[in-house]
């Protein structure tokens, strides 16, 4: 005789669930689908061929790496913008941190946002030359200045028990030890790519982080459309009365809530932590002021990716604050028909 399916959570009556929820965490983790190995590649993704022609146009201005002088590099990180994201991939450092050494090092601010915002500038556009306004100016002499001190300097005498951020196999003996390893026939141009890309591709996954996210987020939209329910899909950092922070979606609206949509897409089990507990906070709000202890709306969990699969008891939690209502890429087909939300479908 074949065995009898496992039904998912959201199937069955959520005493059930409650009940025997090991077997429902089990169904939901089978379920789940990690999408770790592809990336978007997202605005501002930089290929291998162009970082490579930066970093020969950094190669040629500095003779080999043997003069790492401001002056000419300066001038290249405006004529040649994606020269400013090797030197960056040259310290090893993020745009913030190197924003922030130089406002030591200069006392010329540049804040972390400002940081961030021209690095996305150079990537999205990283051979057009950059407009010299005043305020870019300073900043981008005040970058290269700083990335040439150090990388001249080499890392300082920290101590046995400390390591510095520049006691790199190339850096540590400063710009000696950059053209020591340019010289060796080694493709230094790709160990500099892989630097800045991440730890494997993790630069790239914070960049690209958000749009990951709306994958999730525009399936359910279109399984919304497709059974015609009306929808309210809030933004970022919105304020929604009575809620602290805002749900992902409301049906049919925020001012007759019925049913609340989480929806979470991470690779990352902390990431996943925060969003069942984020869940769990919903379930919570549902039930204030409730007359007769049942739920006032409905809170509804779409999850994917390896992030939920860790821990286990996190499922749990998640699965008693939705009664069950938990779905994945595998089973939003069967969102509409084993929620509320079939009470809103306008379509078939």
């Amino acid at each position: 005789m074949k065995p009898t399916k496992q039904p998912y959570p959201f199937e069955v009556p959520f005493e059930e669930v409650r009940a025997n929820p090991d077997a429902y965490v089990a169904a939901v983790v089978e379920s789940l689908q990690s999408k770790f190995l592809v990336l978007p590649r997202g605005l501002g993704f930089v290929s291998y061929s162009t970082f490579e022609q930066g970093y020969e146009a950094l190669k040629k201005a500095t003779d080999g790496f043997v003069a790492v002088d401001p002056e000419p590099l300066v001038l290249l990180a405006f004529s040649a913008p994606i020269t400013m994201v090797v030197l960056r991939a040259l310290l090893g450092f993020t745009p913030p941190e190197w924003a922030y050494v130089t406002s030591q090092r200069t006392g010329i601010k540049i804040d972390q946002n400002t940081a961030r915002a021209l690095d996305r500038r150079v990537r999205l556009d990283p051979t057009t030359p950059l407009k010299a306004t005043p305020a870019t100016g300073a900043r981008v002499r005040a970058l290269v200045q700083t990335a040439c001190q150090l990388l001249n300097e080499g890392p300082p005498d920290v101590g046995v028990d400390k390591i510095h951020r520049l006691d790199k196999a190339d850096t540590a003996d400063g710009v000696t030890g950059v053209k020591r390893l340019a010289d060796m026939g080694v493709p230094y141009a790709m160990l500099l790519y892989e630097r800045f890309m991440g730890r494997p591709f993790a630069g790239h996954r914070d960049s690209v982080s958000e749009i990951v996210g709306d994958v999730m987020e525009s399936a359910i939209e279109e399984v919304l459309h497709n059974a015609g329910v009306s929808y309210r899909k809030t933004k970022r950092a919105e304020r929604i009365a009575g809620f602290d922070q805002a749900p992902d979606f409301m049906v049919p609206s925020e001012y007759n809530t019925q049913v609340i949509i989480e929806a979470k897409l991470t690779e990352d089990d902390g990431t996943a932590r925060d969003k069942v507990t984020r869940i769990q906070h919903l379930g919570e709000l549902s039930m204030v002021g409730s007359p007769d202890g049942s739920p006032k709306y409905e809170v509804i969990a779409c999850i994917d990716g390896r992030g939920f699969a860790v821990r286990r008891e996190d499922m749990k939690k998640m699965l008693v604050a939705t009664r069950g209502k938990v779905f994945t890429f595998r089973t939003l087909n069967r969102l509409v028909e084993c929620t509320r939300l079939r009470n809103f479908a306008a379509r078939r």
